[in-house]
């Protein structure tokens, strides 16, 4: 669609290209060949002292997420790609001439769990990192336990932003990496009106904030906003008030197999992509089959990658997960997030030569991957990383392709600091 390169141009003063600077790298003073048999790393504010084992001919890392639950649609898959990646890497050779060993844990679409879980990776397995999580509130969960414990989250999943922590590294994007470009490109369709739908939980509920901040600052009216307990079912009311309102468009929040059941109400209703477009942000390729295409063709999806990209990383990539777990399974921003965390995990690992904590942390800045989705940049202030948006659209086969796309990387700006109207958010 060619009106994208119109709001490139728009949103051009905000992107910058985010280019990696090979630097020396330093040896660490705690070299890892045979040195002890525990990393003694010590978090500054944290007397947690790290029980990983970098004695042995193999490393641990842990995998988080829920093989059950609500949210199994969306993260079984994020846990098969940690998974090839980290296959990946142990046939190249492995990280520092070791072995990754993966301890796989189940956090139950629980957050209680994702905490207990968490722990039990850091303080019984003992693994260098720990990759995992979906929802803010299992992210919020757990944030707690690797700050004061001093291990590493590695959090693959698009989030609300206004959030950092020297312990998490955030490859999903940020608000301004995702939300922000999904508004601008409705903005410019012409919509003037937006109903807000969402799960009951953090994320929608701050995401809702900021967008309802911009449209004040655009000149966007909020027609409606509703939420739905997470795993929620039945949206027969909600649908209602979404078509009484006759708002220009939908922007949906939901997550997991909530989406199942929302936009099958939305289809009985009469709703569609012509009648009414819906913009989601937690709608990948996994779960549009569960939902059922005629249920969502046409509709809009914003993200920083789809199966459809046509690089030849993607091609890869999709070969690869289609060869190890089955040709008709897709791949989808967040497990495409997940694969590339393993990779910048390594990549830190390696230019710290070392697995300490405090270590990777200095090393981190600039640290980068020529990921499925593009190469991505860790920035070292807040542990976020460069993403390009692709708005995309769902279309008869089952796939989302890109109809606008920001040209280049957008640095991460999690508090929104570079705008005006952002200024009360927290």
């Amino acid at each position: 669609m060619q009106d994208s390169r119109d709001l490139g141009r728009d949103t051009s003063r905000r992107l910058r290209k985010a280019i990696a600077v090979p630097t020396a790298v330093a040896l660490s003073a705690l070299l890892l060949a045979g040195c002890g048999s525990r990393d003694t790393d010590t978090a500054s504010g944290s007397n947690a002292t790290s029980c990983v084992d970098t004695s042995a001919p193999t490393i641990k890392v842990g995998s988080l997420h829920s093989l059950t639950g609500t949210m199994a649609i969306s993260e079984v898959t994020v846990a098969n790609s940690t998974k090839m990646a980290v296959d990946e890497i142990n046939a190249a050779g492995g990280v520092l001439g070791k072995q990754i060993e993966l301890v796989l844990e189940d956090g139950a679409s629980d957050p209680k769990t994702f905490a207990e879980k968490a722990e039990k990776l850091i303080s019984s397995d003992c693994v260098a990192a720990v990759f995992g999580g979906w929802t803010s509130a299992s992210r919020k969960a757990m944030k707690p336990k690797f700050e004061s414990l001093n291990s590493l989250l590695y959090y693959p999943v698009q989030y609300e932003g206004l959030e950092d922590s020297k312990n998490i590294f955030y490859t999903g994007a940020t608000t301004n990496q995702q939300i922000l470009p999904a508004l601008d490109y409705l903005k410019q369709k012409g919509i003037t009106s937006l109903y807000l739908v969402g799960s009951d939980y953090v994320f929608p509920q701050t995401a809702n904030r900021e967008i309802k901040a911009w449209a004040e600052a655009n000149g966007m009216e909020i027609k409606g906003e509703d939420y739905a307990p997470l795993g929620s079912t039945d949206f027969s009311t909600i649908v209602n008030k979404v078509r009484s309102a006759g708002a220009g468009a939908v922007f949906n929040t939901l997550n997991g197999d909530s989406n199942v059941a929302f936009f099958r109400e939305y289809a009985n209703a009469g709703l569609n992509a012509q009648t009414m477009p819906v913009v989601s942000v937690s709608i990948a390729e996994e779960e549009v089959a569960g939902i059922g295409v005629q249920n969502i063709v046409g509709q809009l999806t914003s993200w920083n990658y789809y199966q459809t990209l046509d690089t030849p990383a993607n091609k890869k990539f999709v070969d690869a997960y289609k060869a190890a777990f089955g040709a008709d399974k897709p791949t989808s921003d967040p497990m495409e997030a997940a694969y590339a965390s393993v990779y910048l995990w390594k990549n830190t690992v390696e230019k710290a030569n070392s697995f300490a904590v405090a270590d990777i942390q200095a090393a981190a800045d600039g640290v980068s991957f020529d990921a499925p989705e593009g190469t991505v940049v860790i920035d070292g202030d807040n542990h976020h990383i460069t993403k390009t948006a692709r708005i995309g659209e769902i279309r008869a086969d089952g796939l989302i392709y890109t109809v606008w796309d920001s040209g280049q990387p957008i640095v991460p700006d999690p508090y929104l600091k570079s705008y005006d109207w952002a200024k009360g958010l927290k």
